[in-house]
């Protein structure tokens, strides 16, 4: 049985501890994500876990942006399936399932404790900055607005700005029954407002 190559082996490694980092933190919170917790979840020692990230910030933010690029690569991949031609509310929802899942329960952690360090938070602003500028321009196309419509571009930051409100209120309590229904009325309101601004065009 041929072995599996130490560069193989070392992704696999540097994975699991990036998973299991985001897994703590929505979990057990910020104070709780030591590197010695995330390396025993991620079945590593704790040597190896910091051979791959030498502080606990390289670990938590590295963590972040892999999970975020993971799922920005599954949603491009889901709208660039052949057929596929998501309704808005379908889009709507993705947009709010990114806000209330695991990495955002994982970033709220992140954010919360960036508040009031400003080293950690020199490293996170820039992570928060391109996470916005992404999923503003992945809903963007997923729900067609042209370049030059002032008003669907602010519909859809009114789309994020809620997601992530929606995303705040179902960390404590599941708050799934009236997101659902927020969900629909607001991809009703879209497409009210956008078909009539298409059908003008």
């Amino acid at each position: 049985m041929m072995r599996e190559p130490q560069q193989d082996r070392s992704r696999a490694t540097r994975r699991r501890l990036l998973e299991a980092c985001v897994d703590c933190l929505a979990e057990v919170g910020w104070s709780a994500t030591t590197v010695a917790v995330v390396a025993e979840r991620a079945g590593v020692s704790r040597g190896a876990a910091q051979h791959h990230f030498p502080t606990r910030e390289d670990l938590i933010t590295a963590a972040l942006e892999h999970m975020f690029d993971e799922r920005i690569d599954s949603a491009r991949a889901e709208l660039a399936a052949p057929g596929t031609s998501p309704t808005t509310e379908a889009v709507v929802a993705r947009v709010v399932e990114h806000f209330t899942g695991t990495l955002f329960k994982a970033a709220l952690q992140v954010w919360t404790a960036a508040a009031a360090d400003e080293a950690l938070r020199e490293r996170v602003v820039p992570l928060e900055q391109k996470f916005g500028r992404v999923a503003y321009r992945m809903a963007i196309e997923a729900l067609g607005v042209g370049d030059e419509d002032e008003t669907g571009h602010r519909l859809v930051q009114a789309t994020l700005d809620l997601a992530r409100g929606l995303g705040l209120a179902d960390v404590l309590t599941d708050d799934s029954a009236r997101r659902a229904e927020v969900v629909r009325a607001w991809a009703a309101h879209l497409d009210a407002v956008l078909g009539e601004r298409r059908s003008r065009d």
